[in-house]
């Protein structure tokens, strides 16, 4: 895989995200703090869950020995998790900017870097797919969260898409 491939693909993750987060406006306290709706997690247990698993990979594959566990911590607020969220992104891009070709196909512990780094988006999906049910469900649809939906979004020159 390229290195540009993966960027796309972390493009599109940040993209879905984004749509995600920008629904929540309104959303109530006992739908934002739920615990057990999709296992034993709410809407935010949801979120926080996708922001912590973004993290402790990327620290993982930088090996730099952070453990961040925001699961642990009290539920923050909806305009905290965003902010962490574009902390994180901040983050994602200074990590991903220089890496090449090489970078991604390395193996580590027999697996391709690439293959870890594929298995981060599509988590994403996941706990995006549970967090926008929840919040259809709730009047707050963030639309369509599809790949391809953001790749014509970039195509057509959508700025938001990139």
């Amino acid at each position: 895989m390229r290195a540009d491939d993966v960027r796309f693909l972390f493009a599109f993750d940040r993209w879905a995200t984004a749509r995600i987060l920008a629904v929540l406006d309104g959303i109530d306290e006992a739908t934002w703090s739920a615990a057990d709706v999709v296992d034993e997690r709410g809407l935010g247990g949801i979120l926080v869950h996708h922001l912590g698993a973004s993290q402790r990979w990327r620290h993982g594959l930088l090996r730099d020995d952070v453990i961040s566990r925001p699961e642990r911590e009290p539920l923050p607020t909806i305009e905290d998790l965003r902010a962490r969220w574009v902390g994180e992104w901040a983050a994602v891009d200074a990590w991903l900017q220089p890496l090449d070709d090489a970078a991604v196909n390395e193996e580590l512990e027999g697996v391709a870097v690439w293959k870890m780094l594929v298995h981060v988006v599509n988590h994403g999906t996941q706990h995006r797919t549970e967090a926008a049910a929840i919040l259809t469900g709730v009047g707050h649809s963030p639309g369509d969260l599809d790949l391809i939906d953001f790749a014509e979004a970039q195509a057509a020159g959508d700025t938001t898409a990139s």
